[in-house]
């Protein structure tokens, strides 16, 4: 009995576990038809409605314009120009002295005194520092009292000298003691002469106590400091100076530059370079190209150029990083586009013009560009409108409605929704689709 009953158990729960299973099945199938129907209901629903309208008042059409637009596409234009362009190049510099000294002392002694102020100019033999001129004051005085002693005895051998000749020639003394007498004369001035060097030196070991600036710049931060025992073998001498006055930067250039840089430079035609701020939003300085490197970085396919700044307003700095701008040559008299007006794609480098509501492709050769300018060449005219915002919704022999160019941030804002799009997977501009078809 026991038996049967635990059977009939178990049947049951397993009864109830299959009705809750047909329940669970049942209410997913009811759900999923209910979010169908409301989907249905929100496409054909009254915002539906109101785009068909909108559509069919504007054409008769629900679907036909990019990005579900239709008619022409609101675009901003600018004119083509026919002026003069600068070319020029950028590049990555950095300011280096013109010369940089480390000043040493040249004799060990005592640190007395220092003249200079950290940070500030200072000239060519200006007095930097003293040091303890005493120990070598004595060895000038030893050496000048040995050259007067010396002197004394060279003027009394010259007298005996005198003596020995007027008895030879009484033959009144030997002729040998003449011979002696007239090598110790020439003894004693070959002494002489060695005396004076000692002197000469001690004198010179005495001017080194004064350290001077062997050039004119600006100060470092000193190295010693007072009462310091300082030596020639010092790796850090006293302070440095450095020479910003002019200052140099050292930037590379592409090496097919290379040729027009020194036919320049032999022509001695100045090439006018600009140094900027990190941000490229101040110009710190101009100058000129004063030499190349001789020869290119073979790993780069680059070539180091030195150019020469004034600096007399003490701007720059050494090892301070700079954008350089050097500029090559003035391209006279040619077509001038903005740069966003400058598109690429399936047919190479091309610009829309627009002219009475209809766009055209024209393909354009580029030349140079000089910031938001570009000189090209192509089937263009001073006065032609081109296309500068908008042109990614344009198509060769599309309409275009020309509206006023906005604003930078609205642009910078029309940029970032396109690039939105984008990761969105809309589709590309349709005029490089219709080119490449």
């Amino acid at each position: 009995m026991q038996n049967k009953h635990a059977k009939r158990s178990r049947s049951a729960g397993a009864a109830r576990a299959w009705v809750l299973i047909a329940v669970a099945i049942a209410a997913l199938a009811l759900a999923g038809w209910w979010w169908k129907g409301r989907e249905a209901s929100g496409a054909d629903g009254p915002a539906s409605a109101a785009s068909a309208a909108s559509g069919a008042g504007r054409g008769g059409s629900s679907s036909g314009g990019r990005f579900g637009r239709t008619g022409p596409q609101p675009v901003s234009v600018a004119s083509v120009q026919r002026r003069d362009l600068a070319v020029a190049i950028d590049a990555i510099g950095s300011i280096a002295a013109a010369n940089t000294a480390v000043v040493r002392a040249k004799v060990s002694g005592e640190l007395k005194a220092l003249y200079f102020k950290e940070g500030q100019p200072v000239k060519a033999g200006q007095l930097l520092a003293l040091i303890d001129p005493r120990p070598f004051e004595i060895a000038r005085d030893q050496a000048q009292a040995a050259l007067a002693r010396d002197q004394a005895q060279l003027e009394n051998a010259r007298a005996d000298l005198a003596r020995y000749r007027d008895l030879v020639a009484k033959e009144a003394a030997p002729r040998q003691q003449l011979d002696t007498q007239q090598a110790l004369v020439r003894q004693l001035e070959a002494t002489l002469l060695s005396d004076q060097a000692a002197l000469d030196n001690a004198r010179l070991q005495l001017s080194y106590t004064r350290v001077t600036a062997p050039i004119a710049g600006q100060a470092g931060l000193k190295q010693a400091d007072l009462g310091n025992t300082v030596t020639p073998s010092d790796a850090n001498g006293l302070l440095s100076i450095a020479q910003t006055q002019p200052a140099a930067v050292v930037f590379a250039v592409p090496d097919a530059r290379l040729p027009r840089i020194r036919q320049q430079l032999a022509a001695q035609q100045p090439l006018a370079v600009q140094a900027w701020d990190r941000e490229h939003r101040n110009k710190l300085a101009e100058g000129r190209v004063d030499s190349t490197d001789n020869a290119i970085d073979a790993t780069t396919g680059t070539i180091k150029v030195k150019a020469l700044f004034d600096n007399k307003d003490g701007n720059l700095f050494s090892n301070q990083f700079v954008n350089v701008r050097l500029q090559l040559d003035t391209l006279k008299d040619v077509l001038v586009v903005p740069t966003a007006a400058v598109q690429r794609g399936a047919p190479g480098t091309f610009v829309y013009l627009v002219a009475d509501g209809t766009v055209a492709l024209r393909k354009v050769q580029l030349l140079a560009t000089d910031g938001e300018a570009t000189a090209v060449q192509g089937e263009l005219k001073p006065g032609d409108q081109v296309v500068i915002d908008g042109a990614d919704r344009l198509r060769d022999g599309g309409k275009a409605e020309v509206i006023q160019a906005p604003a930078a941030g609205a642009s910078a804002a029309s940029g970032r929704e396109r690039g939105r799009n984008r990761q969105h997977g809309a589709s590309a501009p349709a005029g490089a689709s219709a080119a490449s078809r």
